[in-house]
């Protein structure tokens, strides 16, 4: 069974928890200034790298609080999680 690490309630089993996407997106500072491309680009382009990615998760069924994960596309290890509003670590490996 794969432990993710919540950074508030420390290793719990993975189906406690629920992956919400890329992290580190910024909404758009003037929406209404969008077009039609470039808003569908905001919502749906992502980016799914092999190797490092940052990603929001939710821990579900324990604290109930989203914080942000580094974790290995390619081994599924988490590298490190973090607070959400923190910045991303300045990490580039990984198990």
């Amino acid at each position: 069974m794969l432990l993710v690490p919540c950074p508030y309630c420390g290793p719990r089993p993975e189906v406690e928890f629920r992956c919400g996407g890329e992290a580190h997106i910024a909404r758009p500072a003037d929406p209404d200034a969008l077009d039609d491309a470039a808003w569908a680009e905001y919502l749906f382009a992502r980016t799914s790298p092999k190797g490092v990615h940052a990603e929001r998760w939710l821990h579900a069924h324990g604290c109930g609080r989203w914080f942000n994960a580094l974790r290995n596309t390619v081994s599924d290890a988490f590298i490190t999680t973090y607070e959400m509003g923190e910045p991303r670590p300045d990490v580039t490996g990984g198990r």
